[in-house]
């Protein structure tokens, strides 16, 4: 799957407008005649309708944090999540944009909720948390998700692998595979 940056291009001028009227966003990208720099502040709270200038790859770009949430939502999830320095209305701005990483980058979107996301297990009627079956049934879970190739369901960082192999290893050993073994070095 190609990286999300390879396939995204900038919207144009008729698609944010497009997306300011289905989204309520009221402004644009500012224009080269309107001098609006904004700069990222980490103090402070950002709105949809707050002005925010990124640095892109055509040079610095201000627009609206909602029309960032459609242009970049990749890049503006990991100034909020992972570098910290973004700050946003959680019902505003993050939960739109987490809505909307699930589609812009499926992949990116799995390894960012990890164990936080549902997935059909079977017992259960409807979906899941994926941590729940993780906790209370891990030789059950590693079944699933290993044997059962469900890998590409849901994302298991190194330390929750070496968790779940070490609760199988020690409730049933014989369940589990020769490299996960290894890896554990038994």
């Amino acid at each position: 799957m190609e990286p999300i940056s390879a396939i995204m291009t900038e919207p144009t001028a008729e698609e944010l407008s497009s997306l300011e009227q289905e989204f309520g966003i009221e402004s644009q990208q500012a224009t080269p005649d309107e001098v609006v720099y904004s700069p990222l502040d980490p103090e402070r709270v950002y709105h949809s309708s707050d002005w925010l200038t990124l640095e892109t790859e055509e040079g610095e770009k201000t627009m609206k944090v909602g029309v960032w949430v459609f242009v970049d939502p990749v890049r503006l999830h990991k100034l909020i999540i992972r570098e910290k320095t973004l700050h946003v209305d959680e019902i505003e701005v993050l939960n739109p944009l987490v809505s909307k990483l699930r589609r812009a980058d499926p992949e990116y979107y799995k390894r960012f909720m990890g164990l936080k996301l549902v997935v059909d297990y079977p017992g259960y009627g409807s979906g899941i948390v994926a941590r729940i079956p993780f906790e209370t049934d891990p030789v059950g879970f590693y079944k699933w998700w290993r044997k059962g190739k469900h890998e590409d369901k849901v994302y298991l960082n190194l330390p929750n692998q070496i968790i779940l192999f070490q609760k199988v290893s020690m409730m049933d050993k014989k369940v589990m595979l020769k490299k996960d073994l290894e890896i554990l070095g038994k």
